[in-house]
């Protein structure tokens, strides 16, 4: 006699059907680690303008052409270099309790962090923030960013529990 066997279908390495908790709440939390890092961003600004203004007066104003780049380029500079670090979080996911995954499951490289961190910017400036309304559709919450590069947020304490 056969013993009856069920059969389990995984879909994705963090599939939602299977491990709710990744995923609970995590819309709410990355937009509050969105404004904490937005702070974090600006204090970075705060300190950078004040070494450009100084370096413009030694270069005769020179210096002071890069302003308008200067927020930018800490933007992706700040998300590009913590997104692809060891805790896989800005300070505001990790504040947030969250960390980022690939689909695959792996901690995210820097190029997909550039990717991701990119067309952020680039959909937001050109088609409003209304576009993060993707992830209300999503199984497992992805914003348009996410799909693109490949990656997930999650919730890093359970992730951290799991040992992944």
């Amino acid at each position: 006699m056969e013993r009856p066997t069920q059969q389990i279908t995984v879909r994705w390495v963090y599939d939602p059907a299977l491990e709710p908790d990744l995923f609970q709440d995590v819309l709410k939390r990355r937009a509050l680690a969105y404004l904490f890092d937005i702070v974090g961003v600006s204090l970075l600004w705060l300190l950078a303008a004040v070494v450009v203004f100084f370096l413009g007066l030694a270069t005769f104003g020179l210096a002071w052409l890069i302003y308008p780049a200067l927020w930018p380029i800490l933007g992706v500079l700040y998300t590009v270099s913590t997104l692809a670090g060891p805790e896989a979080a800005t300070p505001g996911m990790k504040a947030m309790g969250l960390a980022m995954r690939t689909v695959d499951g792996p901690r995210p490289d820097g190029l997909k962090a550039l990717i991701h961190v990119v067309v952020f910017y680039g959909l937001s400036v050109t088609l409003t923030p209304l576009v993060h309304l993707v992830a209300l559709f999503t199984a497992r919450r992805q914003t348009i960013q996410d799909l693109v590069a490949g990656v997930l947020v999650m919730d890093g304490r359970v992730l951290a529990l799991t040992g992944r």
